[in-house]
């Protein structure tokens, strides 16, 4: 039997290894946050 890792993560019938985190951000909400960092971007790049 093949041992366990402890990146491994499991049910009763899976069994998977997740490397990866997934943020679904709505559409008005990603506008206000990108608004912003293009702003920051935009004052440091004429700086």
């Amino acid at each position: 039997m093949a041992s366990k890792s402890n990146d491994d993560s499991s049910l009763s019938h899976t069994r998977w290894n997740c490397k990866y985190h997934i943020v679904f951000i709505p559409k008005l909400r990603r506008k206000a946050i990108y608004g912003k960092l293009r702003m920051d971007y935009r004052q440091h790049i004429k700086a």
